[in-house]
Order: C-alpha cells, then structure tokens, then sequence
C-alpha cells in the first residue's frame, strides 16, 4: 500500500464530484547515472536503459503511471488530518512544499482559487513556496501564474530551484532561503493567531523552518520548541513530511 496526498479539491479538477487527481513522479534508478542499489529489472530488458547493469522502477509509481483509461485500481483512504484547510474563511495560509508535496497545497488553492462553489469564500491570504532542483520541476506552474494574476492581493507564489539558483551565501537555494528572503514580513504573521502554517515534502523542511525563524523567536525570548508546540496546540502547524 502506498498513501498519495490527493491534488484535487473536494469536486474534482472537473468540478463533477466524480473524479480524483494525484501527483504522481515516477521514481527510475539506474545503476552508472545515479544511485542504484536494487534492481527489480531483469538485465537488458527495459527498453530505456538497455545497457544497465542493474534498473529499479519504483513499484507503485510505475504502477500508476503505467495505468490506461478504463483499467481498475484498487484504492483506500483516506489517511490523516494534519493537510486541511481551517474553517476560518479570513485565515492566512502559509504553505512550504518540495517537489511532490505540492499535491496537498493544490487542493487547497483550487478551493480558494478556482472551483466555482468556493473561490469567493476565502478572504485571507496564501503564499506558498515550492522547492524543486530544476526549473522543469515546478510543478504546475501554470495554474499558480494564474491564480497569480487573478489574485494579486491573496495568493503570492515563490520558489526556490536547488540547482538553479543560490541563496545570498552563495551556496543551493532551498526552500527555506527563499522564505528566509521574507522573513521580516512573514514572522508578524506566523505569530497571528489566524495564520496557519502547513509543510509537506522533504523532512529538512522542518529544520529548515527552524533556521528561518528560530533567530526571531530567540530575540523575542522565546523557546523555539516550545513556541512550535504552541502552534500545534493551536492547530496552526500542519506538516506531512517523508
């Protein structure tokens, strides 16, 4: 069994109610281009990569990307609580996502944003910031550019391309550097009790959130792991990380 965040809101990228949408990146290891330790190919037979000695495909990503229209799949759920949006329609959402992770975080915008039995509920405002390593990464990019120009004074989009950009070190730009750029603006808001804060990816996210903002409690005289259980307590901090 593998948990996928679902990318659709509640009515589906049709609006229908009938449908679902996943995020889904193919996971392919092959052994001579990158770490590759198992293999569950037998040699020469992936048309692909020929000549490897060994290729793993990741079992359920293939599965689901191998997928044709009109075939079966057997499917739980749903899982969890920590990605739901408040019931507080003037809430702020800050959302800090890397690659994949983005899926929960557009169920969300879709909602606010674009589903026509929602987007004129929410009167608050979401930034998020993605972390991808390659500009061909950031996935739907499209949509945010959209929302975008559509919602200037509520939704603000920033990203951060590990192998692309660097942070003011000189150094990989993660998604914690490009937070760390707003810092000064969004710490106010991280304190307001009508923020909630939402992560979903790469587990450094969490230390990453700490390097960002554990110099601005610490000046204020505040504990960062207990401000942090603060904002759990509140059910302000909401974070699926892998």
């Amino acid at each position: 069994m593998r948990l996928y965040s679902i990318a659709s809101s509640a009515v589906g990228d049709d609006e229908t109610s009938e449908t679902v949408s996943l995020c889904v990146k193919r996971v392919v290891e092959v052994e001579g281009r990158g770490w590759c330790e198992y293999s569950n190919v037998e040699k020469g037979k992936d048309p692909e990569f020929p000549d490897a000695e060994k290729v793993y495909r990741g079992v359920c990503s293939s599965h689901i990307c191998d997928l044709k229209p009109g075939d079966d799949v057997l499917i739980t759920g749903p899982t969890g609580a920590e990605m739901l949006l408040p019931e507080d329609p003037e809430a702020n959402i800050i959302m800090l996502a890397t690659g994949t992770g983005i899926a929960p975080f557009r169920s969300f915008l879709r909602k606010m944003f674009h589903d026509k039995a929602h987007s004129k509920q929410f009167q608050g405002l979401a930034w998020m910031f993605l972390g991808v390593p390659y500009s061909n990464s950031l996935l739907y990019d499209e949509e945010w550019k959209q929302m975008q120009k559509e919602f200037p004074d509520q939704f603000r989009y920033d990203y951060a391309i590990s192998d692309e950009m660097l942070n003011k070190e000189g150094k990989k730009m993660w998604v914690q550097h490009k937070v760390m750029e707003f810092s000064d603006e969004m710490w106010p808001m991280i304190k307001d009790e009508k923020t909630h804060v939402y992560m979903c990816g790469l587990k450094g996210m969490e230390s990453g959130f700490k390097e960002a903002f554990g110099p601005y409690a610490e000046k204020e005289g505040l504990e960062w792991a207990e401000f942090i259980k603060g904002l759990k307590k509140a059910k302000r901090y909401h974070v699926e990380v892998y």
